[in-house]
């Protein structure tokens, strides 16, 4: 097995208001699909501190930020093509 990687997206109240709660299940969904669950270790942040900018993600300390629910699938596809 391959070393897990570290994703976290930030709980932040307004991360939250731009919709980082439909990421949350859309990012669930796809480590399931793609049988990463004991791959990727996924968790929420307190706020990350570019509040003008979120969502926020972070994979591997490299941070995503103004991420959409119509762009969330390409940048797991291409941070995690390695794992499939």
């Amino acid at each position: 097995m391959s070393q897990a990687a570290e994703m976290q997206i930030c709980l932040g109240s307004s991360c939250f208001s731009r919709g980082n709660r439909d990421l949350v299940m859309f990012i669930r969904d796809y480590l399931k699909k793609h049988h990463l669950e004991d791959r990727i270790i996924f968790r929420g942040a307190r706020c990350m501190g570019h509040c003008n900018n979120g969502p926020n993600l972070t994979i591997n300390g490299k941070l995503f930020e103004n991420v959409a629910l119509a762009e969330i699938e390409n940048i797991l596809d291409s941070e995690f093509r390695n794992l499939k």
